[in-house]
């Protein structure tokens, strides 16, 4: 930070950085813009507990007369020797803070000529104010030197981390760093409630409504829930704190230090690596150039959202790469679009059906069928060999295995998620060769203080084995675990996290185990009800996040008989239970237009037992009863 003082007559500044060593003044004296440099001194730069990338200092041109060059050297020493004195009495009463937030979103960047020409300035100290550009530069936050519990990583993981954390930890101080400018929030209503929110206002407020009609933010707290960084360290009771858009580029395990992008260092007691995953891309598009780029969007964050809903409310066609979760519910959202607006969605995968890779087929062609029906073009069983741009139409081209070209204004890809291993690179810490992920014990645990959850945990099922789970309910069971773990409970993972999938209001499913389409399954079918779907689901529960809502439900067990039933003849057998299995034993369950029945299918996969009857094994999911006669 920079102080303008008056001495003599002439205006000076002095540089925090200065301060941090008295013999620095004689080197560095700043007027107006310019850094003045006494003979080949160089300004020296911050030797502050967080150094950060210093920047160049600007020399002032050597146009005096030479006659001039004692008289100036004299009052140069005195003129020094009295900022210094003046700086050192009046650090005592500086008390250095970054500038509030909305202040500096308000404020105009600094210039370039501006930055280059302040002296001894780096990204952790405010520099020498010399214009009203560099008055309103933004510091860095200032955040404690070490705290108790540091969470890399600003997702679902983390928030339920430091829940755990402080509900264990009463007086726990934590501090969180994402990568992202948002607080923590929830990922699925951005490719599912969001998207069917008619309320323009609210979704630019990231708030959304949801099947019965309640709104909801996609925030898990609001901003008033975290603390200050740098008032953690002094809060009696604890707090949590945030620090937004920064970057963990490295971590000493053996020190216990991590590292940003920026240079500073920050010591911790307990990590957690909630580092979460990238978006992955085909080949063929990375390679067809910055104009099939531009018009491409790697689905995953508010910002992709925003992007995506501005870009689709004018488009003539877009196409969507993949047909697995993530593809297959944007697909249905955009084709919801194109029947208000007159775009053309056409859908694009290598399976034979639409989660093609989970559902067994004749489920798969069923959700196919279900997906045209929203209005788009599905095309399965082909992928992408190749993509350009095509100037004339200034649309992309994708060609097909068979030749076939898809041209579309805007491309969305969708075809996995890559974990965020970085850390892992550059920290010494294990990556599965296998699944992908850092490697972690049953507890979660990475190394000794270092807990990894979330979608970048590659962790030890003492039930199912070795194992990464990419879904949001496993990012809240993973991060409550760690967390609780991280304040010494010791637990290992055995509680089994569901995921669940909507294709608009009327078609959707839960799962939990490991849900294959190559493993051998069994499905139980019966007739559905106008009860029977996502809508009708959420207006019972008032819940949106089924992984929430389905915590407090409990197995029931119906006198009822029942038989297998292929949905895809006779009537509309649009709900049911599919158990995916090894030998007799059932490994995975997926119930199709039935809710909130998750505690169940985990009670059977705990169990492990081997079962020859599976039309009993329905019962439990009373798929046989309308939810009013389940209700009584």
């Amino acid at each position: 930070m920079c102080v303008t003082v008056a001495l003599n007559g002439l205006k000076m500044h002095r540089c925090q950085a200065v301060f941090r060593s008295f013999s620095s003044v004689t080197r560095c004296m700043t007027t107006s813009t310019n850094c003045i440099r006494f003979g080949k001194t160089p300004c020296v730069k911050s030797r502050s507990r967080f150094p950060t990338q210093p920047r160049r200092c600007a020399s002032q041109g050597s146009g005096r007369n030479p006659n001039e060059g004692g008289y100036l050297l004299g009052f140069s020493i005195v003129a020094v020797t009295g900022a210094a004195f003046f700086a050192y009495r009046s650090m005592q009463s500086l008390q250095i803070k970054p500038k509030p937030k909305e202040e500096a979103e308000d404020a105009p960047a600094a210039t370039p000529a501006t930055e280059e020409a302040s002296s001894g300035k780096d990204e952790t100290d405010t520099a020498a104010a010399t214009t009203p550009a560099a008055e309103t530069t933004t510091p860095a936050a200032v955040f404690p030197e070490k705290v108790p519990y540091l969470l890399i990583g600003a997702g679902t993981a983390s928030f339920a981390a430091l829940r755990a954390i402080r509900a264990n930890d009463a007086t726990a101080k934590v501090l969180v760093i994402g990568l992202e400018d948002e607080a923590p929030y929830k990922r699925p209503p951005l490719s599912k409630d969001l998207w069917f929110c008619d309320d323009k206002e609210a979704v630019a407020n990231w708030k959304y409504k949801q099947w019965d009609g309640q709104e909801r933010s996609i925030f898990f707290e609001p901003d008033a829930f975290y603390c200050n960084p740098e008032d953690l360290a002094d809060r009696e009771n604890g707090g949590v704190a945030l620090l937004t858009g920064r970057k963990v580029v490295k971590l000493s395990v053996y020190k216990q230090i991590a590292v940003l992008d920026d240079g500073r260092e920050i010591a911790y007691d307990k990590c957690l690596l909630a580092t979460g995953g990238v978006p992955r891309n085909l080949p063929s598009i990375v390679k067809a150039g910055e104009e099939v780029a531009s018009r491409t969007t790697l689905f995953r964050t508010t910002a992709d959202f925003k992007a995506l809903d501005e870009t689709t409310r004018n488009a003539k066609a877009v196409a969507v790469v993949g047909g697995g979760f993530l593809g297959s519910e944007l697909a249905c959202a955009l084709g919801k679009r194109g029947k208000e607006t007159g775009m053309t969605v056409k859908q694009v995968f290598p399976e034979s059906g639409n989660m093609g890779r989970v559902l067994p087929e004749y489920l798969s062609k069923w959700t196919t069928n279900k997906v045209r029906s929203e209005g788009v073009d599905v095309i399965p069983d082909e992928f992408v060999t190749a993509a350009s741009f095509d100037k004339e139409s200034n649309q992309v081209k994708l060609t097909l295995n068979d030749g076939e070209v898809v041209s579309a204004d805007h491309l969305v890809v969708a075809v996995g998620l890559e974990p965020n291993v970085e850390l892992a690179r550059q920290s010494g810490l294990e990556i599965d060769d296998k699944l992908g992920g850092f490697r972690v014990n049953a507890e979660l645990e990475a190394r000794k203080n270092v807990w990894v959850a979330g979608d970048a945990a590659c962790f030890y099922d003492i039930k199912l084995g070795r194992r990464r789970v990419e879904h949001h309910d496993h990012a809240v069971v993973s991060g409550r675990l760690a967390g609780a773990n991280m304040t010494g409970a010791g637990k290992p993972y055995w509680h089994q996290s569901m995921f669940w999938s909507d294709l608009g209001p009327d078609v959707g499913y839960e799962a939990i185990g490991i849900v294959d389409s190559a493993l051998p399954t069994v499905g139980v079918f019966a007739l559905a009800t106008e009860q029977d779907t996502p809508k009708a689901s959420v207006e019972a529960s008032g819940e949106g996040l089924r992984s929430e809502a389905t915590e407090t439900s409990v197995a029931s067990t119906p006198a009822s008989t029942g038989q297998l039933a292929n949905p895809s003849t006779g009537e509309d057998y649009g709900k049911g239970v599919v158990f995916y299995l090894k030998g007799k034993v059932v490994v995975g369950v997926l119930t199709w237009n039935i809710f909130n029945r998750m505690p169940i299918a985990r009670k059977i996969i705990k169990e492990g037992k081997e079962y020859d009857d599976f039309s009993e094994l329905a019962k439990l999911f009373s798929i046989h009863y309308k939810p009013e006669e389940q209700a009584s």
